[in-house]
């Protein structure tokens, strides 16, 4: 898909606010409501635009602890890999989970209200498969949390 200024100046303000109206989006793009509302279906159709969803303050629902998890193991099968999955998969403390290159099999980031919440979704975690090596890491400050994509690589 190609990408021209209108297109990229959508994307950044429905990553601030995708509750603005149409109206507004195109008034500070520049173009009216139509041509404008006609991109951002665009976008949405070409799986640019995956998802408009709510945040919400982590403090407030009571998960403001991030625990970020490396995961080592010395079992490399496609049978492993599928049961591992689905146990993190069940885990709804666990919001983010990546393969990773490296010392690092995998690495997870878990949010709870306390150590003693953590300790119980390490106890599913390690239950529900075979690891080497698990270590975790608590984020003391949070310096910076986005979900806005840099825009600036678009070809």
């Amino acid at each position: 898909m190609k990408f021209d200024s209108f297109d990229i100046k959508i994307l950044e303000i429905l990553q601030g606010d995708a509750e603005q109206q149409v109206a507004q989006i195109a008034a500070q793009v520049g173009m009216s409501a139509t041509p404008c509302w006609r991109r951002i279906q665009r976008l949405k159709e070409a799986g640019v635009i995956t998802r408009q969803v709510a945040l919400v303050d982590a403090q407030k629902v009571n998960v403001g602890v991030t625990v970020f998890v490396s995961v080592r193991t010395s079992t490399h099968t496609q049978e492993w890999f599928e049961q591992f999955r689905g146990t993190v998969q069940a885990i709804p403390e666990v919001v983010e989970f990546y393969r990773m290159s490296g010392d690092v099999d995998y690495l997870l980031r878990v949010v709870v209200p306390d150590i003693a919440a953590y300790d119980a979704v390490y106890k599913r975690l390690i239950a529900g498969t075979s690891l080497h090596d698990v270590s975790s890491s608590f984020a003391m400050e949070e310096l910076k949390l986005t979900t806005a994509l840099p825009l600036g690589y678009i070809k």
